[in-house]
């Protein structure tokens, strides 16, 4: 459990619910993206960062440190929230509970799935799955914590904190 930073799910879900936003607009996914690039540049991260909806890539940061294999890990996080709609933290905490293998339960190959910590679901209070926030480059449970701070940080700028 150590790799998992001791989420349950139940935690994950109730996370997930505090972190839905009334909306994603185009404008408002660049604005994620710039808090979450904003945040590591300020803290010297070597991260990469992406918002997409849904399979659109809207914004794209890959910051001091980063590399390809980034964007790698990115796609495969992506892939993850999109198939399930919640975070990969989420799926892995999930399949640890349940001790199973994720990937061959939902039939897929992990060369393009990972359920490691940075995928972030970006849900928009009754349409569901919007958006996605990745983040690339720290351990997982960071990836995971700092993908949180951003969209919490989002949300109080907004005036929309739970």
């Amino acid at each position: 459990m150590a790799t998992t930073g001791g989420f349950t799910s139940e935690g994950l879900a109730l996370e997930a619910k505090a972190l839905q936003l009334s909306s994603l607009t185009q404008a408002e996914a660049l604005e994620i993206g710039a808090i979450a690039q904003s945040i590591g540049l300020e803290r010297s991260l070597p991260i990469a960062v992406e918002v997409r909806m849904k399979d659109w890539i809207v914004f794209h940061a890959s910051l001091p440190g980063s590399d390809t294999e980034n964007d790698w890990w990115i796609g495969r996080k992506a892939r993850v929230v999109n198939l399930t709609g919640r975070s990969t933290m989420h799926e892995r905490v999930i399949a640890e509970e349940q001790g199973i293998d994720w990937h061959a339960s939902k039939g897929v190959e992990e060369e393009l799935y990972a359920i490691h910590g940075g995928g972030l679901a970006l849900n928009v209070v009754g349409l569901g799955l919007t958006g996605i926030l990745i983040i690339s480059g720290l351990p997982q449970v960071e990836d995971h914590l700092l993908g949180v701070e951003v969209i919490t940080e989002y949300l109080a700028r907004k005036g929309e904190q739970q």
